[in-house]
């Protein structure tokens, strides 16, 4: 079954990253795309990120998750959850093998604006 052919509402799935909602990867594991994005190019790892879920994050990661795509803006799912101070969200993106230097401003240029530091990568 093809992406847009799935019996569900894809936008829906925003909500269900934002939530942190663990149903989105039974979703993902049915076929709804892991790097699947809003019209802003927040992907869900992104958006799971950004609202402070390590688990979720962890198993979209586990599912194949570009951990350092970026959205429309440049912003990197790292430098998001760094920016919120999410630290185990930096750390479950860190040990999915995120990259501190991608997107703009990067993770490590935000670490420094907000006086963090990044754990260091495995």
């Amino acid at each position: 079954m093809t992406a847009d052919k799935l019996p569900v509402d894809l936008d829906q799935m925003f909500d269900l990253a934002r939530a942190g909602a663990d149903l989105l990867l039974e979703f993902v594991d049915a076929g709804v795309p892991v790097d699947h994005a809003d019209a802003q190019g927040n992907s869900l790892v992104m958006l799971a990120a950004y609202h402070g879920h390590a688990g979720l994050v962890r198993g979209l990661a586990e599912r194949g998750a570009d951990v350092d795509r970026v959205n429309a803006r440049g912003q990197s799912p790292l430098a998001g959850a760094v920016f919120k101070g999410a630290d185990d969200v930096v750390a479950a993106l860190v040990a999915a093998g995120a990259d501190p230097d991608a997107g703009t401003p990067s993770a490590r240029d935000t670490a420094r604006m907000f006086g963090r530091t990044l754990p260091p990568g495995d």
